[in-house]
């Protein structure tokens, strides 16, 4: 009888730890994901994406600890989960990054020996670098995207002051520089990539411009 309640107490502590570091966990990935991913991207989908990877790695980490599972092993665990690539759709660079950041807070948070407050604090500085350096704070955010151009002549270096400003109205973004991808002489198209500043557009497939 008294093993059966040094047990359920040993429960209860277990069940106390695994929920507050749930619940610094949430609460970092909301901010993270919610408030500075979402706001600069507008992705919903992989708002599901971050989250359930996130919480997914939490849980098999949190219990794997349970049987005496090494910080190597964890960070093992962690590298597998890291190069899971989807075969549906191309990943952008961006994205990959964020997903090594919610995987690597869901370990972090699961296994880490730390007290509490250690923990909020690694999520903290983890959350305020990623905000500096992705949220147009220290450095402005580049965005690019490519398009077709059909004006073929306007590809000559005499002539791109002109092309400049022919994007730059037939797209409205206040572009700052461009490079020739692509060109089709039999079609007498090409493929620009256009590079611009801007904080909250959704990324979109090629562009045709004509």
């Amino acid at each position: 009888m008294n093993d059966m309640f040094s047990s359920m107490e040993m429960f209860d502590k277990l069940s106390d730890k695994f929920f507050l570091r749930l619940l610094i966990d949430v609460i970092s990935m909301i901010i993270l994901v919610r408030f500075i991913y979402f706001r600069i991207y507008r992705k919903k989908d992989y708002l599901f994406t971050f989250f359930l990877f996130n919480l997914i790695i939490f849980i098999i980490t949190y219990l794997l600890n349970k049987v005496d599972m090494s910080m190597g092993a964890a960070f093992g665990l962690f590298a597998v989960f890291s190069m899971l690539r989807y075969r549906t759709e191309g990943i952008t660079t961006k994205d990959m990054t964020y997903l090594f950041i919610v995987i690597a807070m869901g370990l972090i948070t699961a296994v880490s020996k730390g007290t509490y407050f250690e923990l909020c604090i690694i999520d903290f500085i983890i959350i305020g670098f990623t905000y500096a350096l992705d949220g147009n704070w220290l450095v402005r955010n580049e965005m690019a995207k490519n398009i077709i151009y059909e004006n073929i002549e306007m590809i000559k270096p005499e002539n791109h002051d002109q092309l400049m400003q022919d994007l730059r109205k037939r797209t409205g973004l206040d572009i700052h520089r461009f490079s020739v991808n692509r060109v089709d002489f039999l079609r007498d198209t090409c493929v620009i990539k256009i590079y611009y500043y801007e904080d909250t557009l959704h990324k979109q497939a090629p562009t045709r411009v004509k």
